[in-house]
């Protein structure tokens, strides 16, 4: 039973983190790396909140977020957008985006340290055993948050307003602009999307275990190859690609050894970039010229 929750557990945190890399991924088309950043930051923040300044742990999380989407928004309007009106190549923003990320990471050393750090509201509790398998209060809380995160943000995409536009902005951007819908303004309210569910995925991510500054890219890798698995062409594809990636790891860490957990993560990419490159989902972007 245990191997079933820790499936659990990391399918709700590759799913979230996943989901907001596609966001943001379906509508800039370039992989933008310094989303790794968005998550660290956001525990580092709560982190010196809560030790600190002694704010209320909830408080401490939401202005670690709200700080946090204001950097996603401020990159993207002052950087990346900038950068993209000048017909910069989807390469060329991913190594700007590596840079960013990796200057951000070095101030998070700068700042923190390089030691794994804890983010501790209260006294380690033994947690609940359910069928033989042990799960504790947070992470009961994280599984419901993150889950939560998910179908909300499914329905805002599909249902909403904003979620058409953001589909539209995605599938043509200059044809948005002619009916009226502006790609820019769009792209930021992704951007803020995107950034607020990485910072998420990223405070539950501490307060589960320990962080430290390389913590979002690693997070961030699963949650590409989820999605890559998955397929870029929705959403649905994401679930399968998740709890795929999540039960491979956890099953290859029980027979095998734990140091396969990274291991499998990069098989299972390969073999679907050979055989299966347009994933579970087999949507093929459409692209429409004018």
């Amino acid at each position: 039973m245990q191997i079933i929750i820790n499936i659990i557990i990391t399918f709700t945190f590759y799913l979230l983190i996943g989901y907001s890399f596609w966001l943001i991924y379906s509508v800039v088309k370039f992989f933008n790396l310094t989303h790794a950043a968005y998550i660290t930051i956001s525990a580092y923040l709560t982190y010196s909140l809560v030790n600190q300044t002694r704010l209320h742990i909830l408080m401490a999380m939401l202005l670690a977020i709200g700080i946090t989407i204001g950097i996603g928004i401020l990159l993207e309007q002052y950087l990346f957008g900038p950068i993209k009106r000048k017909n910069a190549a989807p390469m060329s923003l991913m190594i700007i985006s590596l840079g960013t990320y990796i200057a951000l990471q070095n101030c998070i050393s700068l700042i923190w340290g390089d030691l794994s750090l804890s983010i501790r509201f209260s006294s380690i509790q033994a947690g609940y055993n359910i069928f033989g398998g042990h799960i504790t209060l947070i992470q009961i809380i994280s599984i419901s948050i993150l889950l939560g995160m998910f179908l909300v943000t499914n329905v805002i995409i599909y249902h909403c307003k904003t979620g058409r536009n953001i589909r539209a902005v995605s599938d043509n951007p200059e044809l948005s602009n002619i009916i009226g819908i502006n790609s820019e303004k769009t792209t930021l309210w992704v951007c803020g999307i995107s950034s607020f569910l990485a910072a998420i995925v990223g405070i539950l991510y501490a307060l589960d275990t320990d962080m430290a500054p390389v913590m979002g890219f690693n997070l961030l890798l699963y949650g590409v190859v989820a999605m890559i698995i998955g397929g870029t062409g929705n959403s649905r594809g994401l679930v399968g690609g998740s709890l795929l990636l999540s039960s491979a790891q956890h099953l290859a860490a029980y027979f095998i050894g734990s140091e396969w957990i990274n291991a499998i993560a990069y098989i299972f990419l390969i073999l679907f970039l050979l055989y299966r490159p347009l994933g579970f989902s087999g949507i093929r972007q459409k692209k429409t010229e004018l």
